[in-house]
């Protein structure tokens, strides 16, 4: 499956509120089509008479460039500065990349922000439930869904670094630009893709589940199992694996 459709089936998938926090890539590849070729299909001359070899190109290897890209400086600046040949079509791609970087960080840390407070919540909550296995199994519940929104994020995170890095290429390509790897230098030190944090709110939501499995066992025993020894042991095998592996499941999906 092409990776643009991959993308369409993923948005369409995910909560509705988080759909326009995702890559462009559409819109990114229409910006890309306005774009002249480097060069003709026979690879002779591009859009400035000079075949490709001879044409001003930013590469990770021209200093001045690769490092202010790589430090967080404007590429569409930076190539402006450095390569003639760059057009407005090639600088309007340039900078809706920005925004599209600009937008996933914004997204992401929001989103950590909220994920921290919210943990701190259902600690507090567990903790005053302990007594309370109705409310327990309650509060239990929106720790699985919490942690199914955090491995969200996590996928989130990956999916739209694929993205960068596939219509980087092909921005490469059809501008005989190498300005693909010192701009995914910098978007690997981008709050987007720096995971730590929220790797680490996924365990800890995952450790509260596992403390929880055994009050969640306790629980889906019906008093009828509980009246023989059999029917208690047939009781607490069968609902508790289909509650212990609702938990698993989502570690699962995340791994």
């Amino acid at each position: 499956m092409k990776f643009g459709k991959r993308l369409s089936n993923q948005i369409e998938e995910t909560l509705p509120e988080w759909r326009d926090k995702f890559l462009s890539y559409k819109d990114l590849k229409k910006r890309l089509k306005l774009i002249e070729p480097s060069s003709t299909a026979g690879g002779v001359s591009g859009r400035d008479g000079l075949p490709p070899s001879k044409r001003p190109r930013l590469a990770p290897t021209d200093g001045a460039v690769a490092e202010d890209v790589s430090k967080g400086g404007d590429p569409a600046a930076s190539a402006l500065g450095n390569n003639a040949a760059m057009t407005a079509e090639e600088e309007g791609f340039m900078r809706l990349l920005e925004a599209e970087l600009d937008k996933f960080n914004t997204f992401f840390v929001e989103q950590e922000e909220e994920y921290i407070i919210r943990q701190k919540e259902l600690q507090d909550r567990l903790r005053a439930a302990k007594d309370f296995r109705e409310e327990m199994l309650k509060v239990r519940k929106e720790i699985v869904d919490f942690h199914g929104e955090m491995v969200l994020l996590e996928n989130y995170s990956a999916l739209n670094y694929t993205g960068l890095v596939k219509i980087l290429k092909k921005y490469d390509k059809r501008t005989g630009a190498l300005i693909r790897l010192p701009f995914i230098r910098r978007v690997l030190q981008q709050p987007f893709f720096t995971t730590d944090l929220l790797d680490q709110l996924i365990k800890e939501c995952e450790r509260m589940l596992d403390g929880l499995l055994p009050v969640a066992e306790e629980t889906s025993v019906s008093p009828g199992a509980c009246r023989n020894g059999d029917a208690a042991e047939e009781g607490s095998s069968g609902p508790s694996t289909t509650v212990a592996g609702e938990g698993r499941g989502s570690r699962n999906w995340r791994r």
